[in-house]
């Protein structure tokens, strides 16, 4: 059974690893602490973006000397490969630390084999420390290793009775001050924004993070199918952050639609919008690992079909309507014995709404 200090130690690990989320794609989050050989907490660090030092190498940075026959509490296997940066695992050895104890295995064919090198040098090496926490913290990169495309969580926003406008489509605002404030967390967090075109033509929306320091702006994607939703001087063409259209690869309107827009990419089609895979299979060729859907009824739709959505986060909001639209439009489902069954991982007072969060149970 793991003591009481190495499991403090992983815990402050794996907060360490939130701090990156939204800014190492397409690499993991890791966080890393290193303790001298008293058990003291000497040294700290968190992966903070693609291309610049791993967890591991801060932490050691700041625990210099003390680092030797210490131990490193990692939130994911060191790395065995060099790649922009060099092989934590090595420089774990070279730091002279006896033990390192990481929460979860890397699942990346090209970096695994961080614990066996650790082994072969005499470091004493235990996994699953906290494991299903660390999981849960880089669920996004995971999620691209094994599918190979991003990860999806869908967020809406919607009344008790499940609408998400009223009868003569206004919407403004359904959710409460600080149900909008999360959201803007949730953007901080993923690599893209989706929404389609139904979104763009009714809300004309920004898409940027707001309200959070030093965020790193996620990529705003529209899906336009045939090229007509997106106009001149949309919020979502300004230079607050990156733009992708993604339209109908043989929209009447696509040669026009694409003048003057920052970046098109042109896709087949799927019933009367885009193949989702093909728009995930877009984005992850971009370095995206992880999507904030925040699209309308029949974009939701398009994607639960598909079988792309690993995460529901909705905000109900203490209201009734009693007509409008609904959050989720047609989704395939005909039959009871069909509906995407969900698990429940957590339910939040945010302001007067609720925020719960669900995945798809296993099928």
């Amino acid at each position: 059974m793991a003591q009481q200090a190495d499991i403090t130690a992983m815990r402050r690990a794996v907060e360490l690893a939130a701090r990156g989320l939204g800014a190492t794609s397409p690499n993991p989050v890791v966080g890393c602490v290193v303790t001298d050989a008293s058990g003291h907490l000497v040294g700290e660090g968190f992966h903070q973006r693609a291309g610049g030092p791993h967890a591991e190498v801060h932490a050691l940075r700041e625990a210099g000397v003390l680092a030797r026959g210490g131990t490193a509490y990692v939130t994911l296997e060191p790395c065995n490969h060099t790649g922009r940066t060099g092989p934590c695992a090595q420089a774990l050895i070279e730091a002279g630390v006896s033990r390192v104890v990481y929460a979860v295995g890397d699942p990346n064919p090209q970096a695994t084999g961080g614990a066996d090198t650790l082994r072969a040098a005499g470091v004493e090496v235990e996994q699953g420390l906290l494991e299903d926490e660390a999981r849960a913290g880089n669920i996004a990169w995971l999620t691209s290793v094994r599918h190979g495309r991003p990860f999806v969580r869908w967020k809406y926003a919607a009344t008790l009775d499940g609408r998400i406008a009223a009868a003569d489509g206004t919407s403004r605002w359904i959710s409460s001050p600080e149900s909008r404030a999360d959201v803007h967390r949730l953007r901080a967090e993923a690599d893209a924004v989706v929404v389609g075109s139904g979104t763009a033509r009714a809300d004309d929306p920004h898409l940027a993070v707001r309200g959070i320091e030093e965020a790193v702006q996620p990529l705003r994607v529209v899906v336009d199918t045939e090229a007509t939703a997106v106009k001149p001087g949309a919020r979502i063409l300004d230079d607050a952050a990156p733009t992708l259209i993604a339209i109908a690869e043989n929209a009447e309107n696509a040669e026009n639609a694409a003048t003057g827009l920052p970046d098109v990419v042109r896709l087949p089609r799927a019933g009367r919008g885009l193949s989702v895979p093909a728009l995930l299979d877009a984005l992850h060729e971009r370095g995206v690992r992880s999507v904030l859907l925040e699209g309308g009824p029949t974009l939701a739709g398009a994607f639960v079909a598909a079988g792309a959505v690993d995460q529901v986060v909705g905000y109900l909001a203490p209201v009734l309507l009693g007509a409008g639209p609904q959050a989720l439009a047609d989704a395939g489902i005909t039959t009871i014995t069909d509906a995407l069954r969900l698990d429940v991982i957590e339910t939040a007072r945010i302001g007067t709404d609720i925020r719960i969060t669900a995945t798809p149970k296993e099928r």
